[in-house]
C-alpha cells in the first residue's frame, strides 16, 4: 500500500470539469469540479450511481476527453497541454481496460495482434522477442498460448476481459484507468477478474483508478474511495473509513443497499431509501445536488455549492452538515 507523502503521488486532479453542449442553450456537466489524488501502487475506487460522471472522470483523466477546465497532472506533467510525441509517451505510460470486453477488442483480429499492437507502436519488441512477450502476457492473465491465433469471438466474457487487461499490460504501463472492468460479466467470473487485477498491482507496482457499481468489490480492491453524484465528489476516504464511518447522506443510502450474506442481518438492517426527484445534469441551479433527495437539506444547500473539506484526518466531505 502507497504511504501518504506528497512526493508519492502519481496523478492530481485539480477541479476537473468536463462538459457537453447538447442544445443551443444547454450544457450538460458531466463532472463538475473533481478534485483529488492518486499515490504510487494505490487502487482509488470511484462510485456512485450510473450516469454520476464516474465513466466521464477516468476518460478525461486519461486525455481521451479534452477538459473543459481544471487540470490533471501526472508524475508533474499536465496530461491536457501535450504536444502529440507528448501524448505518445503518456499513453506509454497510462492505459484503460474498457467495461465491455468484447465491444473493445477487434473481431478481425487475432489475440495474439490485438496484445501486439501497442507492442508494435511503441516500438518495444520484435520478431521472436514479439511473439516470446505475447506469451508471457497471455500466461499472466491465466490463458494459454494457443489463444494467441485465436479471434475474440472464440472466447468467454471473462476470457476477453483477461485479453483486455494483457493488452493493457503490454507496454508496462505505470497507471490503468479500469472502466467498470466487471460490470459485463458474470457474478462467478466477476472475484476472479478483480483478484487478477490485485496480483498484478503487486507483481508490478501498478496504479489503479477503479471505477465501478459493485460496492463490495470496490471495497475489497481499493485503499481509498471517493463518491460520486450529478458530476461532483461528494465523499473521500480509505476504504475501511468510508465503508464503516460514511458521513455525507448520500454515501450512508449508499452503504445502506450493500447486501450482507447473514440472512438475518441482512433482514434486520435498515435500508435508507431516498426520495424526491433527480435533479438534471443539464444547467445545474446553484446549491447542493442531492439537495432535492436529502431529508437533512437546510436553506443554504439549494444557494450554495458546499466545497470538498477535510473533516476527520484523510476524510473528505462535501456537505453543508459538517
Amino acid at each position: 500500500m502507497a504511504e501518504n507523502k506528497k512526493n508519492d503521488i502519481l496523478i492530481e486532479v485539480r477541479d476537473l470539469k468536463k462538459h457537453f453542449k447538447v442544445g443551443p442553450n444547454a450544457i450538460l456537466k458531466a463532472v463538475d469540479g473533481v478534485s483529488f489524488d492518486i499515490r504510487k501502487g494505490e487502487t482509488l475506487g470511484l462510485v456512485g450511481e450510473s450516469g454520476c460522471g464516474k465513466t466521464t472522470c477516468g476518460r478525461t483523466v486519461m486525455g481521451l476527453y479534452q477538459a473543459t477546465g481544471g487540470e490533471v497532472i501526472f508524475d508533474g506533467i499536465n496530461v491536457h497541454k501535450l504536444n502529440k510525441k507528448e501524448k505518445k509517451a503518456f499513453a506509454r505510460r497510462a492505459q484503460i481496460i474498457l467495461q465491455d470486453p468484447y465491444a473493445s477488442l477487434n473481431p478481425r483480429m487475432t489475440v495474439g495482434d490485438i496484445i501486439g499492437e501497442g507492442i508494435d507502436i511503441h516500438n518495444l519488441y520484435s520478431g521472436q522477442e514479439r511473439t516470446n512477450r505475447i506469451y508471457e502476457l497471455l500466461d499472466l492473465v491465466g490463458l494459454n498460448k494457443e489463444h494467441a491465433s485465436r479471434f475474440p469471438h472464440e472466447f468467454s466474457g471473462g476470457q476477453r476481459q483477461r485479453i483486455g487487461i494483457a493488452r493493457a499490460l503490454a507496454i508496462e504501463p505505470d497507471f490503468i484507468v479500469c472502466d467498470e472492468p466487471i460490470s459485463a460479466l458474470d457474478v462467478s467470473i466477476q472475484a476472479q477478474v478483480v483478484n487478477l487485477l490485485i496480483k498484478l498491482q503487486r507483481e508490478f507496482g501498478l496504479t489503479y483508478l477503479f471505477i465501478a457499481h459493485d460496492l463490495s468489490m470496490v471495497k475489497h480492491i481499493s485503499d481509498r474511495v471517493g463518491v460520486m453524484y450529478l458530476g461532483n465528489m461528494v465523499e473521500l476516504a480509505s476504504s475501511n473509513e468510508l465503508y464503516n464511518n460514511p458521513h455525507h447522506p448520500y454515501t450512508k443510502a449508499l452503504m445502506s443497499a450493500i447486501p450482507i450474506p447473514d440472512p438475518k442481518i441482512e433482514r434486520s438492517k435498515s435500508r435508507i431509501k431516498l426520495e424526491g426527484e433527480v435533479p438534471s445534469p443539464i444547467n445545474p441551479k446553484p446549491g447542493c445536488r442531492f439537495a432535492s433527495r436529502c431529508r437533512y437539506a437546510k436553506p443554504i444547500c439549494n444557494e450554495k455549492t458546499p466545497e470538498l473539506k477535510e473533516i476527520e484526518k484523510d476524510h473528505f466531505v462535501a456537505c453543508h452538515l459538517f
